[in-house]
């Protein structure tokens, strides 16, 4: 597969206009869209959350066991996902925020309150070292 879209990918940059034109409508998108999409794949294990700004993380809390319920921290919101949010508090482990726990209000997707790259403030509410699992709310801080 990586082969065939390499191929495609030189065929297209290198004026393989006509190839482009009939990819595009065989897969049922435009010429701009599947330029986009090979240009990415160009580029292999890119993260675009890589180039995020780091959370401002405590000297105390460096591992789950250092973790505390009640304890507040400041994290970046790594993914948001249709249930909650997964954020970075620096412990290798991101914590979980439920969807119900983001906001007191009600909301029915995440990306209406946070989006990925915040920074945000979230506490403690419960930590399970066996399956490393982390249980944290934005709600009352």
């Amino acid at each position: 597969m990586k082969h065939t879209v390499i191929t495609i990918a030189r065929s297209y940059g290198s004026g393989g206009r006509t190839l482009g034109k009939k990819l595009a409508e065989e897969l049922g998108i435009g010429e701009i869209t599947l330029r986009d999409i090979v240009k990415e794949l160009e580029k292999p294990a890119r993260d675009p959350r890589d180039e995020m700004p780091k959370p401002i993380l405590r000297t105390d809390v460096l591992e789950m066991k250092d973790l505390k319920e009640g304890m507040v921290l400041k994290g970046t919101v790594r993914n948001v996902i249709d249930f909650g949010v997964f954020v970075d508090i620096g412990v290798h482990q991101d914590g979980l925020v439920h969807i119900s726990q983001i906001t007191d209000k009600y909301i029915k997707h995440p990306l209406e309150a946070v989006s990925v790259g915040d920074i945000v403030d979230v506490k403690v509410m419960s930590v399970d070292l066996k399956k490393k699992r982390i249980q944290l709310t934005m709600r009352g801080i």
